[in-house]
């Protein structure tokens, strides 16, 4: 089976966390938007996220209002999937449906409850060891010489 990508956001923290995990023991399959699941399967043990979106492989978002996990063609006024330029503005889009399936690529949550440790700790580690492990780039020469370096060149052509 193929797998999610799961962002989860910290309402507390304001922060997002995203960690790819696989669909079959997730148990996400069949779930739909605004259902509130346990998060062990990603490694936070205690917290509980509810679903409130997420898009499929080709990059159709879901949308709550549509029922079922398929892929619709449905006229849309505003929400999620159109955003008017005009007033009155209407408009038949792909949307998919509220139910998450084997063709969902990517899953958003929220934490409603929280466990013992920090998200930080549990999620984050990965993120601060892959920056302390890339390599600094040194700082690029700034001030007036290499600004009158380029200017003085251009001038030179322009004449000759």
């Amino acid at each position: 089976m193929a797998n999610f990508k799961i962002v989860v956001s910290d309402p507390k923290t304001r922060k997002a966390y995203q960690k790819e995990v696989e669909q079959g023991p997730s148990g996400l399959v069949g779930k739909k938007m605004g259902d509130t699941v346990k998060a062990d399967f990603m490694g936070l043990a205690g917290y509980e996220i509810k679903i409130t979106g997420g898009s499929d492989k080709n990059g159709f978002p879901m949308r709550g209002d549509v029922e079922g996990p398929g892929r619709k063609r449905i006229v849309l006024s505003g929400g999620t999937g159109f955003h008017p330029t005009m007033p009155g503005q209407r408009k038949r889009k792909s949307i998919r449906g509220n139910t998450i399936s084997a063709d969902t690529a990517q899953v958003n949550a929220v934490v409603v409850k929280s466990g013992a440790k920090s998200m930080d700790k549990l999620l984050g580690k990965k993120e601060e060891k892959a920056k302390e492990g890339e390599k600094k780039e040194e700082p690029k020469p700034e001030g007036k010489k290499a600004e009158e370096a380029k200017p003085a060149g251009k001038a030179e052509e322009k004449k000759g």
